[in-house]
């Protein structure tokens, strides 16, 4: 055993003068030569349990790391510690030729304590050589998840680990991370053939967090007023592509918000740069793929914002354990529509029939949690293996925040346990919601499963609810999911003692996420979004029809419906606040603006509304410049189907742009178009038709003449009755 003094050494090297929760025990075990495993929370300290036993040894410690920039932060922040700048190396794709010898070089001298590597560095048959030669203290695997195919970074030469480290040395192993579940753990240690090692596991519960899920509507305004609500303090926003990160940090920064944007499309030296600024607080908002965070070391994250879903819970909770590390403040909020989960569905086309499994299933997870009721915090932890009673989650989350409706559920979770007994413990989910509701799909035909006893007995509730009481049961430790067949549903212990003896089990009431008409996500029962003024939408169309009769023309070519609509959401009083609204441009504002505005502003007063004064977002202009190209290639009158061809768009998706350009009140002229189209006398009927009707809906119009005309001509003219009559 060794005896060292860790607490003074701890002082010596970091300043700190005592251990956070279990390091101690766990460099105790490093240095007495045990394999060791340590799952830990982000931001609990992981990586003082292999630098400071590193620094205590014989020889050099190999430490592998994912990422590049990782390794530099890690190897920059042990050099602050020491007077020598040779006491930690990285060795990977970035470095020279002669930085590699001079690596060697002082290993070799052993001045080196600390040596980080990536994976694919370790593969490279001269660095095995070099290794086999020099004194090695201990490996360290950091973020070890990426060993598995069920963790969320999966990364195949994790998984050769091993191997490399016999041809190298045999000398004990340090796996670290901060998110694995039992299965995952397993995984790990089967993998490194460590089952021997001590685990040391440390709750993952982190209680400064406020876990929320909103409907993503309206998704860039909601971010951009929840920062102004936060003013001054850092935040992360994760988007899962790298276009998203550019539009998105872009149009924070047209809207007053310090933000830059982070993504591996960048070349090195500004993802650099980019991180230092966030770190100096030079910026407040990093506007980020998952490429960003791994080792980030800022305390004072203030929010983690999730503008697309991600995919998995570890992946989850890995990127929101980026806020409140230093105990403080720390909001999570996930932006949630069920399109983004099949948009990710469709990313697991055309990989391996595993990978896909795992990948649905760790979908299926996300989406369970974003849509349950019970305590977030209680959930997450249930998921990671941990008991958690969601009264000590004291109202850090928007669930126990907001608790929903609860009501007896034992008649419900008995008939469930029942179903996937006779059901032989061998379907998933979605299996078995179909066969209580009585849905008889093509795989319950193909195994018979409607000649069961129980097939539709639970018909008096549709699929959502039974996979609420699946999600529920879940967490109420009644069924298990068995991982190694994708997510069967099994009893445990406490649901086989259930159906022996039923006792009282409460269902939360859960929320139901519904579509819009524009197919966006809205909480249906208790969810938080902006009431419609139908008192005011009403005074506007009233004001519109009244202009509409004192100027001679149709109603929709002033003001639009969406565009009142809109008006009802955000009580616009100044012209800047008009044009901010949907399909209302400088022009049309200045055109037919003013009264709407007094009205509205008069309205506001009588009634002491209290407006949303951060509601002005302004949008990013014409969409990089496409805008003014299409009217310029108009102006020289290209046929419409090349200017598409030209931008990859279809006929439909121009017409479409010409529209929001029209309504939105610029002026466009496509006569030498519609000319090539239609004679004189066509265009004529159809004009007047515009000129009297009480609508624009082509649908109307292509009705009123039996379809004389196609879709497309009349969209074509009604562009040109707009230009002609609003503009």
């Amino acid at each position: 055993m060794v005896k060292v003094d860790l607490k003074g050494a701890l002082r010596t090297f970091f300043g700190f003068d005592s251990f956070k929760g279990k390091q101690e025990e766990i460099i105790t075990n490093v240095l007495n030569g045990k394999n060791t495993f340590v799952i830990m929370p982000t931001g609990g300290g992981k990586s003082l349990c292999y630098q400071l036993p590193a620094l205590l040894s014989e020889g050099t410690a190999i430490v592998v790391s994912p990422l590049i920039a990782l390794m530099k932060n890690q190897v920059d922040a042990i050099r602050n510690i020491s007077d020598d700048e040779n006491i930690a190396h990285f060795l990977n794709s970035s470095l020279t030729k002669s930085e590699i010898t001079k690596v060697k070089t002082d290993i070799q001298k052993g001045n080196t304590k600390l040596l980080y590597v990536a994976p694919e560095s370790l593969t490279k048959q001269e660095n095995i050589d070099f290794l086999t030669s020099v004194n090695i203290s201990f490996f360290a695997i950091d973020e070890a998840h990426c060993i598995s195919e069920w963790g969320h970074d999966f990364r195949p030469e994790y998984r050769r680990l091993r191997d490399i480290f016999e041809k190298i040395s045999k000398v004990p192993i340090i796996a670290l991370t901060a998110t694995a579940t039992p299965k995952v753990q397993f995984d790990i240690q089967k993998n490194l053939t460590m089952l021997d090692a001590v685990v040391f596991k440390s709750s993952f519960n982190r209680d400064n967090l406020y876990y929320e899920i909103r409907p993503k509507v309206d998704v860039e305004k909601e971010i951009i007023r929840y920062i102004r609500s936060k003013q001054g303090k850092s935040g992360i926003i994760y988007c899962l592509s790298r276009k998203k990160v550019e539009e998105l940090s872009e149009l924070l920064q047209l809207n007053g918000i310090n933000a830059l944007p982070y993504h591996a499309g960048l070349d090195a030296a500004t993802r650099g740069k980019h991180q230092d600024m966030f770190l100096m607080e030079d910026t407040s908002i990093i506007v980020a793929t998952i490429a960003f965070g791994m080792g980030i070391d800022k305390p004072d994250v203030r929010f983690v914002i999730h503008h697309d879903i991600p995919k998995s819970l570890e992946s989850y909770y890995q990127e929101t354990g980026r806020a409140g590390r230093d105990g403080g403040e720390g909001e999570c909020v996930v932006f949630y529509s069920y399109k983004d989960i099949e948009k990710l569905e469709k990313f697991l086309h055309g990989k391996p029939v595993s990978e896909q499994e795992i990948g649905r299933q760790l979908l299926h997870e996300m989406v369970s949690y974003s849509e349950t009721s019970v305590c977030r915090r209680k959930y997450i932890l249930h998921y990671f293996g941990e008991e958690f009673q969601e009264e000590d989650c004291k109202c850090m989350c928007d669930n126990c925040k907001h608790p929903r409706e609860r009501a007896e559920g034992k008649e419900h979770v008995e008939l469930l346990l029942k179903s996937i007994v006779e059901l032989q413990e061998m379907q998933k989910a979605k299996h078995v919601c179909s066969f209580i509701s009585g849905n008889l799909t093509s795989d319950i035909k193909t195994y018979k499963h409607d000649q069961l006893s129980n097939f539709g007995k639970g018909n008096y509730k549709d699929e959502h609810f039974w996979n609420a009481v699946i999600r529920q049961s879940l967490v109420g430790g009644m069924i298990s999911k068995d991982i190694e067949t994708y997510g069967t549903l099994k009893l445990t212990e406490r649901g086989l003692d259930f159906l022996k003896n039923p006792t009282s089990f409460m269902l939360i009431k859960e929320r139901v996420f519904n579509t819009d008409e524009n197919g966006d996500e809205v909480i249906v029962a208790g969810g938080k979004s902006g009431a419609f003024d139908e008192v005011l939408f009403d005074l506007l169309v009233d004001l519109r029809k009244s202009i509409s009769k004192q100027k001679n023309i149709p109603p929709f070519v002033i003001f639009q419906e969406p565009s009142l609509k809109d008006m009802c959401f955000q009580y616009p009083i100044t012209m800047d606040e008009l044009t901010n609204i949907q399909g209302v441009g400088t022009g049309k504002a200045s055109r037919y603006g003013e009264p709407f505005l007094a009205l509205i502003q008069n309205y506001v007063e009588e009634n002491d509304i209290e407006r949303p004064q951060d509601m002005v977002v302004k949008s990013i202009i014409n969409k990089s410049g496409l805008k003014v190209q299409l009217i310029q290639n108009i102006d020289r009158k290209l046929p419409l189907e090349d200017i598409g061809a030209a931008q990859g768009k279809s006929l439909e998706e121009v017409i479409e742009e010409i529209e929001a350009i029209v309504s939105s009140g610029t002026r466009v002229n496509i006569n030498y178009y519609i000319n090539d189209l239609l004679d004189p006398d066509n265009q004529e009927e159809i004009y007047d038709y515009f000129s009297e009707a009480e609508t624009d809906d082509v649908a109307e119009a292509y009705k009123e003449f039996d379809g004389d005309y196609s879709e497309e001509e009349l969209r074509l003219m009604r562009i040109k009755f707009m230009s002609e009559m609003a503009n």
